[in-house]
C-alpha cells in the first residue's frame, strides 16, 4: 500500500490521535535521581558546571527529600564527597561502617522509609589517587580490588541500602559482591551492574562533583573504549551470569545503539545513565538562549526509552518530574 491510498499524516492530524499511537511513554516512575552527600552540617554547595546540582550534607539532604518524595520520583543514587584530607590509598571511607554514603543511607530510610536509595559501589570517591581500586607498580590490581567492593557493598547493604550499584568495572565484581551479599544474609537485595560503562569525556562534571579525578593517568585500562560495541555485549553477558539484575549503560546519550542492543539481547532490566556532562551541555545552552530546555529534556530522556531503557538515571529528574506532572 502506498501513497495516496496511505497517508501517514492521518495518524499526526491532532494531539488526541497522536497520544493515542504514540509507541513510548515517558514516566515519573521512570527516574532516578543522583545525589551528592559531603560530611559536615548545612552544606548545600551548588556545583559550578552542574547547575541546581549540589554538594549536600546529610542534614540538607533530608530536606531535599521532601522535595523528591513530593515529586513522586521512585529512587535515587547516592554518591560520596570527601575532602582530599579524608581520603586514603585504600578508599576505607568507602566501606567504613560509618563513612558518608553508609551515614546518609541510614538518615534517609528512617526519614523516607518508601524511596528506593541505590549505593553507587566504587573507591574513586574515596581513594587519594582517584583510581576506582587497589593500585599496584601504579595499576589498579583488579583482584585486590574485590575485597574492598564486597566490603563496600556489604557496609552498605547494612545501612539500609536497597539496590547495590558497582560502577567499577573490575572483572568478576558482581558475582564477588553477589556472594558477599547473600553471606550477610542480603540475598534479596539486588544488583544494578553498571555494566558497558565507557572511558568517556562525558564524565567531567561529575568528577568536579565527586572530587574524583584520578591524580595520573586515566580509566582506560578498565572503563571501556567508546569504540568498541560488541564488548559491551560480552560484558553484560558476564555481569548477567554473574547475578546481576537489571544492567546499566554508561553514558546514554552517545550510547543508544549499546542500550538498544543490550535490552534487545538480554531482554533485562536496562538502564541508562544521561550523565554529567550531557546534562550540563543542555543546561547551558538553555541558559544562552539557543534551544527550549524542557523540550530538548523530554525527547532526550524518549530517546532513552526509545533505544529500550526501563529506568533512567538523570540530573534532570525534578525538573522532568514537574514537566510531566503538567507543571512549569
Amino acid at each position: 500500500m502506498s501513497f495516496p491510498v496511505m497517508r501517514l499524516r492521518r495518524l499526526r492530524a491532532n494531539n488526541n490521535i497522536r497520544r493515542m499511537v504514540r509507541q513510548h511513554c515517558l514516566q515519573v516512575a521512570d527516574l532516578i535521581y543522583p545525589l551528592f552527600v559531603t560530611p559536615g552540617a548545612n552544606i548545600k554547595k551548588e556545583i559550578s558546571a552542574m547547575p541546581g546540582v549540589y554538594n549536600f550534607s546529610v542534614d540538607r539532604l533530608l530536606v531535599e527529600l521532601t522535595e523528591i518524595a513530593g515529586l513522586k520520583i521512585p529512587a535515587i543514587i547516592i554518591f560520596g564527597v570527601l575532602a582530599a584530607s579524608q581520603k586514603d590509598s585504600l578508599g576505607s571511607g568507602a566501606y567504613d561502617p560509618n563513612g558518608i554514603v553508609q551515614q546518609a543511607v541510614q538518615a534517609i530510610k528512617e526519614k523516607q522509609p518508601e524511596l528506593l536509595v541505590i549505593t553507587d559501589v566504587c573507591l574513586c570517591e574515596f581513594t587519594s589517587h582517584g583510581h576506582c581500586g587497589v593500585l599496584k607498580n601504579n595499576n589498579v590490581d583488579n583482584d585486590a580490588t574485590l575485597e574492598l567492593l564486597v566490603k563496600t557493598a556489604v557496609a552498605q547493604a547494612k545501612a539500609g541500602a536497597d539496590i547495590i550499584a558497582p560502577s567499577d568495572m573490575m572483572d568478576g565484581r558482581v558475582a564477588a559482591i553477589r556472594q558477599g551479599l547473600d553471606e550477610n544474609d542480603f540475598t534479596n537485595v539486588p544488583i544494578m551492574a553498571y555494566a558497558a560503562k565507557y572511558a568517556s569525556a562525558y564524565y567531567g562534571p561529575f568528577r568536579e562533583a565527586a572530587g574524583s579525578t584520578p591524580q595520573f593517568g586515566d580509566r582506560k585500562a578498565y572503563q571501556m573504549d567508546p569504540a568498541n560495541s560488541d564488548e559491551a555485549l560480552r560484558e553484560t553477558r558476564l555481569d548477567i551470569e554473574e547475578g546481576a539484575d537489571m544492567v546499566m549503560i554508561k553514558p546514554g546519550l552517545a550510547y543508544l545503539d549499546i542500550i538498544w542492543r543490550i535490552k534487545a539481547q538480554f531482554g533485562y532490566p536496562t538502564v541508562a545513565y544521561n550523565v554529567s556532562g550531557e546534562y550540563a551541555m543542555i543546561k547551558a545552552a538553555a541558559q544562552k538562549g539557543w534551544i527550549d530546555e524542557k523540550k530538548v529534556v523530554l525527547e532526550t530522556l524518549t530517546g532513552f526509552k526509545r533505544a529500550g531503557a526501563d529506568m533512567i538515571i538523570t540530573y534532570h529528574a525534578k525538573d522532568a518530574a514537574r514537566w510531566l506532572k503538567g507543571d512549569g
